[in-house]
């Protein structure tokens, strides 16, 4: 791993039983550590206990608000990042409320960085997720970057082994996406290390 590597977070949406977001994530994984730009943290929801209760004052207004010890990791891994892609399927036609709560509970540790999707689902491959999401960031000052990855009928584009049957769109999609990830992510750390983003 080069020092010049910017630090993607792979952030894995869904919480849900038996759910098919692992495969997802992990075939995501797996194209980002080779396209060589990043070091690749994969962070799965389901392991942070993530209340939908949010505290009184917003992290917008207190950015060192007091959060559940249990959020602790999550949080340290939100800020190290440089980039996120996040992986999401399309429930009841919008992102997974878990996400949400993430999203929620955080502020600073978006702010000025960019964001991609993949996204997962029978019919929309998750982009009525993906086009939610993107106003989510927006008001957090992230950055979504054009491209993305979308797999409609999941379930019929991965083998028994987590494999796809066909990867070389997908694939060309990721290295795309990644590619604008890592061009935005650099430009964004640079400024981030150089001057204060205006505050609002």
């Amino acid at each position: 791993m080069s020092s010049q590597n910017l630090k993607l977070a792979v952030i894995l949406g869904s919480v849900r039983e038996g759910r098919f977001g692992p495969t997802v994530a992990n075939w995501f994984a797996e194209q980002a550590g080779a396209h060589g730009g990043f070091d690749v943290d994969l962070i799965d929801l389901a392991d942070t206990s993530l209340p939908l209760a949010l505290p009184p004052v917003p992290p917008a207004m207190d950015p060192n608000l007091r959060r559940p010890a249990e959020m602790a990791d999550l949080t340290a891994r939100l800020a190290a990042a440089d980039a996120f892609v996040v992986v999401t399927p399309d429930y009841n036609r919008a992102y997974p409320a878990a996400l949400k709560a993430a999203i929620d509970w955080h502020y600073t540790e978006w702010q000025t960085k960019p964001v991609g999707f993949v996204g997962y689902s029978g019919a929309s491959g998750g982009l009525l997720a993906i086009e939610g999401l993107r106003q989510v960031f927006n008001e957090l000052q992230a950055h979504t970057v054009r491209d993305y990855v979308s797999f409609p009928r999941y379930y019929e584009l991965f083998g028994p082994d987590g494999t796809l049957t066909e990867p070389q769109g997908p694939a060309a999609a990721a290295k795309a996406m990644l590619d604008q990830l890592q061009w935005w992510g650099s430009v964004l750390h640079d400024a981030r290390r150089d001057r204060p983003f205006p505050a609002a």
